[in-house]
């Protein structure tokens, strides 16, 4: 179960935070490894922020399980998180030319 649980969190990292980036304009200078990370951050952040603004909402289907339907919010929270986070380390790394 444990594998299970962090192979999707590696995965769907790795989605989050390739949205994440092709939506910053410019070059970002990480591999795979980094782009997996700036989005398992980036959905900690949303997650954090989304639950803070709109309550911590789990919607669960008719059967129990984790409904896929009701899952887009997160999703959008999480991209917001991980461009959230890759402003913040762009800005950090003082290269102000990859912001415009």
């Amino acid at each position: 179960m444990f594998i299970g649980n962090l192979i999707g969190w590696l995965v769907a990292g790795l989605i989050v935070g390739a949205i994440a980036r092709a939506l910053v304009p410019g070059r970002q200078g990480m591999g795979v490894i980094g782009t997996m990370c700036l989005g398992i951050v980036g959905a900690l952040i949303g997650g954090f922020v989304g639950a803070a603004l709109f309550g911590p909402n789990l919607f669960i289907d008719s059967t129990g399980t984790y409904a896929v339907e009701t899952a887009w919010p997160g999703w959008i929270m999480a991209v917001l998180g991980g461009v959230m986070v890759l402003w913040l380390i762009l800005a950090l790394e003082g290269r102000s030319d990859r912001l415009t």
